[in-house]
């Protein structure tokens, strides 16, 4: 953990998480202990991915010239009807209950790349990215490229060891109907160094569960990330989940709690501001578009039928977005 969260307020709770060590050749130890942090928090750690410490702080170091830009020029690359490129301060709105504006933070999308003419670059989450200008940034595109081929071979890694934590074939999710054509999204994101109130619904990003397959979260030493195992508790409990120089922060998602028949968890989580700018950057894993997202064999008997409909990842994914944006339309006027 790192020096920055030495002032956390004394009443904070602070989660304890398993750690999953991917150089370790004992995939059964491996799944056991997955298993558990999904069962009971949905979050994990996960160190020694074969990412290089040097190659991330030069992640990072790219995001932050980004952010730096001035609005005008971010604006030029403003996210497109496919999320990718820029989302200014207050685009995204997680928490509509609780939260009285959207998130105080700013973002960039990164999604598979594929050209124009491609045929699958039709599909809603697929087709080209939105760059920076080389002149502007440059080897910025090489950075972030690079970056979304790595945290990729890392989240299908994981994806084996959750298998077997489900008591499946090592490589059930990696087929080609299931994470064969993935949509895999990188995600910049800045906080400003505003301080959240929970009481008057001002938030970093707002109380919410990840839509699809799993996250791999990598973060500054600045905390601020908070997770709430028990989302039907009165009050909420909220622990915070500290940053690991190295590591990457796990959870699972809505589809992978709907595959599992709630057996893992899809865990409410936000991030409230403590007067620190903060540099996060989430990898999204998602299942392929057409992938039908159904209760699996290991996860259902007769006392415990299948607790969701199956549904089809493009459909969840399109719905989860439109909730959670702000219509690109409302930006026209600026």
């Amino acid at each position: 953990m790192t020096d920055s969260c030495e002032n956390l307020p004394s009443s904070a709770k602070i989660s304890n998480l398993n750690c999953i060590d991917l150089s370790n050749p004992d995939n059964k130890a491996s799944a056991s202990l997955l298993k558990q942090a999904c069962t009971e928090s949905g979050f994990f750690y996960v160190i020694n991915h074969g990412i290089s410490q040097e190659f991330m702080d030069e992640v990072f170091e790219q995001s932050k010239k980004f952010f730096e830009l001035p609005l005008k020029e971010k604006m030029k690359l403003l996210r497109n009807e496919k999320h990718r490129g820029y989302t200014p301060t207050l685009d995204e709105h997680l928490d509509t209950v609780n939260q009285i504006h959207g998130d105080y933070k700013e973002g960039y999308y990164i999604g598979i790349e594929l050209p124009k003419d491609d045929p699958e670059a039709e599909r809603p989450f697929y087709g080209p990215n939105k760059w920076p200008a080389e002149d502007i940034l440059p080897g910025w595109r090489g950075t972030m490229e690079k970056h979304h081929q790595e945290a990729l071979k890392v989240a299908l890694e994981i994806a084996k060891i959750i298998a077997l934590a489900l008591d499946m074939d090592v490589d059930f999710f990696l087929q080609p109907e299931y994470l064969g054509k993935p949509i895999a999204t990188l995600r910049l994101l800045h906080y400003e160094g505003k301080y959240s109130d929970p009481a008057k619904g001002i938030f970093g990003a707002g109380a919410h569960s990840d839509y699809g397959f799993i996250t791999l979260l990598a973060t500054d030493e600045n905390y601020g990330l908070q997770i709430c195992k028990d989302r039907e508790a009165i009050p909420q409990v909220w622990e915070y989940v500290l940053p690991l120089k190295g590591g990457f922060i796990v959870n699972i998602g809505d589809m992978l709690e709907r595959w599992s028949n709630l057996k893992f968890r899809s865990t409410l989580h936000r991030v409230l501001g403590n007067g620190q700018e903060r540099y996060s950057i989430p990898f999204f894993l998602e299942p392929s578009h057409d992938c039908v997202v159904e209760c699996l064999p290991t996860c259902q008997s007769e006392e415990n039928p299948p607790k969701f409909p199956p549904i089809k990842c493009e459909t969840y994914l399109l719905q989860r977005y439109r909730d959670t944006h702000a219509d690109l339309n409302s930006y026209k006027s600026e």
